[in-house]
């Protein structure tokens, strides 16, 4: 029998990441500069000095209190000079080298991808069941990173208490790598809505269809298929897994060293995942070769190529194709020209702004408050990346040890100056002393972000789309911030299952 109250979720916590309290470095480094400049006047006793001293003070103070845009003053400085030194020297613009010489030990030419993605290669490893798999290898975190694309058979139909046991095992899923000395350091998830190209109707239709059909009804069949497949949408969704060969150095090592040690330690995790993955009501559909996660990568960037490529692999099945084998050769998956603006990034013919969620649902939510987010809509595309990254039991109770620690330093110093306490510290205290239980309970702690991005081949609609957006997103119960001044590093973020989203490094909890 089915429960009379679905199962809500919540106690998500904002990381704090201030040099001391919430001052950043350079906001603490502005503050002492302004205590200095009212202290100079005191010590000189001079009004001459006092009004030398005083409005610089305020500026820095200003400058580290003041907010504009969501962000703090100082970093809206900081970004606003950066990225005009960018636009001064070109820098936020990318055209693709496609005229660049083969390299000389390979024949092939380089990857050529734009902004924080031009480190990035995609190798070619065996799936250890006689196909191929490709992994996008970062040199700089010396990680390697699969795709795969799965199906889910989703929650919005189903019966509260089976939607309970399908988020129960996604957590359980998540939970397995929250170990001392698990090799995979990220995971995210990836969907996107997209416009349907028809092929899987298509190749339905053929198997389906009569051979002695009339010829008429056939071609009409064909021209409605024609006109209605691009007219619907469709969801493509995506796992990635990463895997931090510093922390698995041994098992590489012991598989052979270097990238291919690497790739087969990898390969060795995708499968020991696999029963987890069924438990969690996810199909893996295939693990992303490397033309295919060239293939994703290039129609995100270009998304006019998203029914031409379609349709080139739909014929690539045919056992006497003679033409391009089906996806995409990796050093053509990045975009032909792509620029940098304030708010918005443009890449070949579309314009994208991304978005950072930056405060979770304060109430308690059910399991499908996300649901609106990717609804279909047939002037925009949306992209959603949830990214995770599980922490140790050690990381996680040091962790929530500082965190009640400030919270209750913070508490006793309001009391002993007379200060009440407010509603909301009072729940933030709440919700941490509830993380901690859990947590001694066996559950595991994940640092997690979500990215989204909004696409348009029109400019015209961009703010309509983007509008949209946030109000499916005030409906679902979060609050997005526009990624000023970093809508390049936004659209590798939430536009392209890459596993890229969360900072390797954190001050504080």
């Amino acid at each position: 029998m089915s429960r009379s109250t679905p199962v809500t979720y919540g106690g998500w916590q904002s990381e704090r990441s201030g040099f001391m309290g919430r001052l950043s470095g350079t906001g603490f480094a502005l503050v002492v500069g302004g205590c200095v400049l009212l202290l100079t006047p005191v010590n000189l006793g001079s009004w001459t000095a006092a009004s030398v001293c005083l409005p610089p003070a305020a500026v820095l103070f200003a400058l580290a209190f003041g907010r504009v845009l969501g962000l703090s003053a100082d970093e809206w400085v900081l970004l606003a000079v950066r990225h005009q030194i960018n636009v001064a020297t070109r820098r936020n613009l990318f055209q693709s080298g496609a005229f660049a010489p083969r390299s000389r030990t390979t024949g092939q030419q380089p990857m050529d991808l734009p902004g924080v993605l031009a480190r990035l290669r995609f190798l070619e490893a065996p799936d250890g069941l006689g196909g191929t798999l490709g992994a996008s290898y970062d040199p700089v975190a010396n990680t390697y990173t699969a795709v795969a694309r799965i199906t889910f058979p989703g929650l919005a139909l189903i019966d509260s208490d089976r939607q309970t046991a399908r988020v129960a095992a996604w957590a359980g899923f998540l939970r397995g790598f929250c170990t001392e000395d698990s090799p995979i350091v990220r995971l995210a998830v990836h969907q996107r809505c997209l416009p349907d190209d028809g092929a899987a109707l298509r190749s339905w239709t053929h198997r389906h269809l009569a051979a002695d059909a009339p010829k008429e009804a056939v071609a009409a069949l064909m021209e409605l298929m024609e006109g209605a497949g691009p007219a619907t949408t469709t969801r493509e969704t995506y796992l990635s897994v990463t895997l931090s060969a510093s922390k698995s150095r041994l098992a590489v090592k012991g598989a052979g060293g270097g990238q291919a040690g690497a790739a087969a330690v990898l390969v060795r995790e995708l499968h020991a995942m696999h029963s987890s993955l069924s438990s969690a009501s996810l199909q893996v559909v295939e693990w992303l070769a490397p033309r295919a996660l060239a293939q994703v990568v290039r129609t995100a960037y270009d998304p006019e190529a998203q029914l031409m490529l379609a349709t080139r692999n739909a014929a690539a099945q045919a056992p006497d194709w003679q033409g391009l084998e089906a996806g995409v050769a990796p050093e053509l998956a990045g975009p032909a020209y792509a620029e940098t603006d304030w708010g918005t990034y443009r890449h070949d013919g579309a314009w994208t702004v991304s978005y950072q969620v930056r405060t979770w649902p304060q109430a308690d939510v059910y399991a499908t408050f996300l649901q609106p987010l990717l609804r279909p809509r047939q002037n925009a595309r949306r992209s959603l990346s949830i990214v995770y990254e599980p922490t140790g039991p050690r990381r996680a109770r040091q962790d929530l040890a500082r965190e009640k620690a400030k919270r209750e330093s913070a508490r006793t110093l309001r009391a002993r100056t007379g200060q009440d306490e407010s509603a909301d510290e009072l729940l933030e205290s709440r919700k941490a002393r509830a993380q901690d239980v859990a947590r001694a309970s066996g559950q595991g702690v994940v640092r997690l972000t979500a990215v989204l991005a909004v696409t348009v081949t029109d400019l015209g609609e961009l703010e309509t789309a983007c509008a949209e957006l946030q109000a499916d997103a005030a409906a679902s119960g979060l609050e997005l911030r526009r990624m000023w001044g970093a809508q390049d590093v936004g659209f590798a973020a939430a536009a392209l299952p890459l596993g890229q989203g969360l900072p390797d490094r954190r001050i504080g909890f």
